[in-house]
C-alpha cells in the first residue's frame, strides 16, 4: 500500500534544497521550483511513481471517507497527469480518465480526450463503462488571474460544471468528490448538494499545502438531481 511521506514532529529533518540558477526565472517561478524541490510529497510521488503529488490527497481523502472500493466505477475529470486515476485503479475501481489535454495511457483506465460539458459526454462515458457512475471525482482548477474576486468566479464556474455532470451520469448512491477554495461551495452550489445527497462535508487532505486555501467537498449518497 502507498504511504504519503512522513510528517509532524516526529518526521525527519531535512535541508532545504537551493535552487542552483535564478537566472531568467521570475520570482514566482523561483518560488515555485524551491517549493518543489523541498517538498516531501513530490519526492514521494516519484518514488512511488504517481505522475503527480496530488496521488496523495485522495490517497487521504479515500482513507478519511472510504470513497473508493472495487469494481466501482469512476470517472476522473480534468485527470491530466493522471496521478488520481492511478490511486482508483490501484483500489481496483473501473476508471475513465477525461481531459482536453493529452493523457499517456494509464494502465488500467480508459483515458478519453475531450470536454466533459460536450453534451454526448455522458453518454459516451455509460458506454464505456456499462452503465452509470458511482463516483465523479475533480481535482480541476481554472488558471488564477490574481484578482481574488475573479479567481473565485472562475472556480465556482468549473465546481458547479462538474456537479452539473455527475448529476446527470451518477447512479443511486453515488459520491461527488470535487476541489473548491477558500471558505468551501458557494452558498447555494452547497445547498443543492445537500438536497441531491445524503451526506455532504469539506475536507482538507494533509497533502494540501498549508498555505493554499484548497478543499475538497465530498457529497456521498446520492439521491437524484433536485
Amino acid at each position: 500500500m502507498s504511504r504519503p511521506p512522513p510528517r509532524g514532529p516526529g518526521a525527519p529533518r531535512s535541508l532545504a534544497v537551493p535552487v542552483r540558477s535564478a537566472r531568467g526565472r521570475s520570482p514566482a517561478s523561483q518560488r515555485w521550483l524551491a517549493r518543489q524541490l523541498n517538498d516531501p510529497y513530490v519526492a514521494a510521488a516519484k518514488a512511488q511513481r504517481w505522475r503527480s503529488r496530488a496521488a496523495f490527497k485522495l490517497l487521504e481523502l479515500d482513507e478519511k471517507c472510504q470513497l473508493l472500493r472495487a469494481g466501482m466505477r469512476v470517472v476522473d475529470l480534468g485527470a491530466a497527469p493522471g496521478g488520481w486515476t492511478q490511486v482508483a485503479v490501484q483500489r481496483g475501481a473501473s476508471v475513465v480518465a477525461l481531459d482536453l489535454l493529452a493523457i499517456e495511457p494509464i494502465p488500467g483506465a480508459t483515458v478519453l480526450q475531450g470536454d466533459f460539458s460536450d453534451p454526448d459526454t455522458p453518454a459516451r462515458l455509460r458506454a464505456v463503462l456499462g452503465g452509470k457512475v458511482d463516483l465523479v471525482l475533480s481535482d480541476m482548477a481554472p488558471n488564477t488571474t490574481g484578482h481574488a474576486a475573479t479567481d473565485h468566479l472562475r472556480i465556482v464556474a468549473v465546481a458547479e460544471a462538474a456537479l452539473e455532470f455527475a448529476l446527470e451520469v451518477l447512479a443511486d448512491g453515488g459520491a461527488f468528490v470535487c476541489k473548491v477554495f477558500q471558505g468551501g461551495s458557494e452558498s447555494e452550489m452547497l445547498a443543492r448538494l445537500k438536497r441531491c445527497f445524503a451526506t455532504v462535508r469539506h475536507v482538507k487532505p494533509p497533502a494540501s499545502r498549508k498555505e493554499s486555501s484548497e478543499l475538497y467537498v465530498v457529497a456521498m449518497g446520492f439521491r437524484g438531481a433536485a
